[in-house]
């Protein structure tokens, strides 16, 4: 699974990264994170047609992380649904339509996943005496891309109304995203069997692109395999970033 990221770049520097034409002003004014964690907003590069001329704009925005499928009773179930494997995400009901007409980039500069520990040992780095025996010890990683730019993860997102607020209320929507994971690279299958789908940039424009359908999206994610076409790099960082409450750039540095 994804559960922990860090996004810190500047909007302006995503904007010239991905070519987008719009910068919403939340997404603009959203601070960088070093630890985003579920149900942080996050944000997102879509692409849609302005209900005034037609024409297909590809924007930044910000979202909920842990996507809440629109016919949900309530947002609270979105905590849960912040991954959507590949493997499945047709099968699912509430990934499959957004993944036919609702796909978006989660842009990135990389993610944490930690590995379990043998019986005893402590995460290096760590203060205090090594684990107690019976305890499951994980040694956290910050995995980025090696050559230092942007990772696009492959994600989906949906909008969920609040029947409660009126119809003229700015929060009556609420718009989530999930991030796709597929089978671990070989190189980092020993940290964990799972990992975020980083789509080149050769496919963010077929993605993004609203008239492609569910199939051809499949096909660019290579749907059960490893995505090997943008390679990461990890190394053992603090277990500061255990706690949703710690941030900034300290955490990505190697013990």
């Amino acid at each position: 699974m994804c559960g922990r990221y860090a996004s810190f770049r500047d909007a302006q520097d995503l904007a010239d990264e991905f070519a987008i034409a719009e910068v919403a002003d939340d997404a603009r004014l959203l601070p960088p994170s070093w630890n985003l964690a579920p149900t942080d907003p996050v944000r997102i590069v879509v692409e849609r047609a302005a209900k005034e001329t037609g024409e297909v704009r590809r924007s930044l925005r910000v979202a909920r992380w842990g996507l809440v499928p629109s016919w949900s009773k309530d947002p609270k179930g979105g905590a849960r649904m912040i991954n959507a494997r590949a493997e499945s995400v047709l099968d699912k009901p509430a990934f499959a339509k957004p993944f036919g007409v609702r796909r978006c980039l989660v842009p990135a500069d990389g993610y944490y996943e930690w590995r379990v520990l043998p019986d005893g040992a402590s995460p290096a780095g760590a203060a205090g005496s090594p684990a107690r025996r019976g305890k499951v010890a994980k040694q956290p990683y910050w995995i980025a891309p090696g050559d230092g730019r942007s990772a696009a993860f492959a994600g989906l997102y949906e909008f969920w109304r609040d029947r409660t607020k009126a119809d003229d209320d700015p929060d009556r929507w609420l718009v989530s995203t999930t991030i796709i994971t597929t089978d671990a690279a070989p190189y980092l299958a020993e940290i964990h069997d799972r990992m975020p789908l980083a789509l080149p940039p050769e496919a963010w424009d077929a993605w993004l692109d609203p008239a492609v359908d569910a199939r051809g999206a499949a096909d660019l994610l290579g749907l059960g395999g490893p995505h090997d076409d943008v390679p990461m790099v990890a190394r053992e960082v603090s277990t500061l970033v255990n706690s949703v409450t710690n941030d900034g750039p300290g955490l990505l540095e190697p013990v």
